[in-house]
Order: C-alpha cells, then structure tokens, then sequence
C-alpha cells in the first residue's frame, strides 16, 4: 500500500515536492515507485539547469518501464541526490527520504496548483 507523507505537494505525473524556504526538493512519490517496480537507473539534470513546471526534467528508468519526470515547479536546479547515481533502488525503499533534485523556486505560486495529501490520495484511487 502507498505511502501519502502529509506536508508535500504532489503533481498529477506523481512527483512530490518538499518546501523548505526558497528551496523545494522534488522525487518521485511512494505511489509512483511502487507502479514502477524496481529502479534501475535515474536520470537527472545538472546543476545551475533549468526547470519548468509541467516540463520533463529527467526520467527513471525500471525492470519494467521508463517513465519521465515531470517538473511539478519552475526554478533553478541547486543539487541532485548524487547517491541515485550509483543506489537508483533508493526510491524503491524509501521514495520520501531519497529526493532527486533540489530547486530554487523561481515562483512560489506554483505550489497552489499541486494536490495536498489527502487529494493526490484520493486521485492514487480513481
């Protein structure tokens, strides 16, 4: 069963996003790993890149499917969890803890446009 970590926004290509400040740290949600199956490679954009909501910034690949990464915010990429380079199983045991880029928000407003927990729960459903 998936996980729905309250405090994170979600998008509707299941991203989720974590704010902290100006930053926002974005991954894959547990629900989206679990459809996935086991991850076998991620692939990220680079440093001082920039993103775009509703843009593709990336992809995961596993054993079963490829799926891209839809940015849920536009900003400026600050860091990438460079440990999924070497371990892309990490978002397969624990999708909240291991992140896969961190931005600079260009525009907070964005976030209004994402789901709360309890709604992307519901979407997960339907």
């Amino acid at each position: 069963m998936a996980k729905f970590e309250e405090g994170l926004r979600y998008s509707e290509s299941h991203e989720y996003i974590r704010v902290e400040g100006e930053y926002g740290y974005i991954g894959i949600s547990d629900y989206a790993q679990h459809a996935l199956g086991n991850v076998v490679y991620v692939d990220m954009p680079e440093v001082d890149d920039e993103v775009t909501a509703g843009e593709e910034f990336g992809a995961v690949e596993s054993v079963k499917a490829a799926s891209d990464l839809i940015s849920p915010v536009s900003g400026t990429v600050v860091e990438v969890n460079e440990a999924l380079e070497d371990k892309p199983e990490l978002l397969n045991e624990d999708a909240f803890a291991n992140w896969i880029i961190k931005v600079q928000l260009s525009d907070p407003s964005e976030l209004d446009a994402l789901m709360d927990a309890k709604t992307y729960a519901t979407f997960c459903e339907e």
